[in-house]
């Protein structure tokens, strides 16, 4: 039922969800049909008790190879959190991690670890194993008996039975593991420390359909902190119910909400700007400028340039009539050069009682 409701969450992306679980899913339709083992892993090992400071962040930022990953990031955890991690690549999820669980260390601010706070940390290079080493040697290493939820207690073989890991591949070499199993012991080995505060990173890749089913049914009533990253958006929509968003140049987004509310509301607001788009820009109202007032020195100026050019156009009228009645040359040569240059003055006098009378009327 739940790789059902996996495989038809979101059809019109089935081509990205995980391939390996895709087959799986085809696999348990099979078995289901009652062909097949009948086995399945049970994970519920003791949550240790989890006291009421967890983990603080203070004001940390952090830099890798010239790239901001963290800059004046502050949270608190509470109890319950249950957070999934997400960004793009190189965008610093790993390093954000590392610095929770104390493995790296900020530039600047501090991290405060609660001192019943047991981190369980799965991640990719967590793979680091002894392929010399016997599988079931693996486990004895951190603990030959284990305290189950309920309060019994098994031994470290039984515990790999669990986990699907029968006798013979317990005394076995890990070398001769595969790589899901190689995946599945190394959650074995995060989870047998009876961790508080779990953080998984990309947890069901290559892991086997009944390993993924449940450990989803473990994490779902999981009482401690739980950081995820996984591009399995089912599993993050899932199992948790607040997002880490890593926005880059040092930026951490929390966003209260799932993977799917966070996606909605990402659309609603593009879907807002390209209608923003489309509306014309809104009229600017014209500012209002005062009016312009002539001073008294101006007022004279235009008054007098008023009448300087009335007399210089009547002047010009009548010495255009004597250049008409004239008969002497050397008289009409004056009376030429006298007309053009009190047009000259006309024009020279007209272009200031304009710009005067445009400031008048403002």
């Amino acid at each position: 039922k739940k790789e059902l409701e996996w495989m038809r969450r979101i059809p019109q992306a089935r081509g990205t969800k995980s391939k390996s679980r895709i087959d799986a899913f085809y696999d348990l339709e099979e078995r289901s049909r009652g062909n097949g083992p009948k086995d399945q892993v049970k994970l519920d090992v003791k949550v240790s008790r989890q006291g009421n400071q967890i983990l603080e962040i203070h004001d940390v930022s952090k830099s890798f190879e010239g790239q901001q990953i963290l800059d004046n990031f502050s949270y608190t955890f509470k109890k319950g959190d249950k957070i999934g991690l997400t960004g793009k690549n190189g965008t610093g999820k790993t390093t954000l991690l590392n610095i929770i669980t104390g493995e790296s260390k900020p530039d600047a601010g501090n991290v405060k670890k609660g001192d019943t706070t047991v981190f369980g940390y799965y991640h990719q290079s967590g793979l680091s194993f002894i392929e010399s080493e016997r599988v079931i040697d693996v486990v004895k290493n951190i603990a030959e008996y284990i305290t189950l939820a309920d309060g019994s207690v098994i031994t470290a073989s039984q515990l790999l039975t669990l986990f699907l890991f029968p006798p013979k591949k317990q005394h076995g070499f890990v070398s001769l593991l595969s790589g899901g199993e190689k995946k599945r012991l190394h959650l074995m080995k995060v989870l047998i420390k009876n961790p508080n505060f779990l953080i998984l990173d990309e947890p069901t890749n290559d892991l086997d359909i009944d390993t993924l089913n449940v450990l989803e049914d473990f994490l779902e009533n999981y009482p401690g902190v739980l950081i995820l990253v996984s591009h399995d958006r089912y599993l993050v929509d899932k199992l948790t119910d607040q997002l880490f968003i890593l926005e880059g140049n040092g930026s951490v987004r929390i966003f209260n909400g799932n993977y799917s509310s966070y996606r909605e509301e990402a659309e609603l607001i593009r879907q807002a700007e390209k209608e923003a788009l489309k509306k014309p820009a809104p009229t600017a109202t014209p500012k209002v400028v005062p009016k312009y007032k002539l001073s008294y020195k101006e007022k004279l100026e235009l008054e007098s340039l008023t009448r300087e050019i009335d007399v210089l156009e009547e002047e010009v009228k009548t010495l255009t009539i004597q250049m008409h009645t004239t008969t002497d040359t050397e008289e009409l040569t004056k009376i030429a050069a006298t007309v053009e240059q009190k047009n000259a003055d006309i024009e020279q006098k007209s272009v200031r009682w304009i710009e005067l009378s445009e400031l008048n009327e403002l």
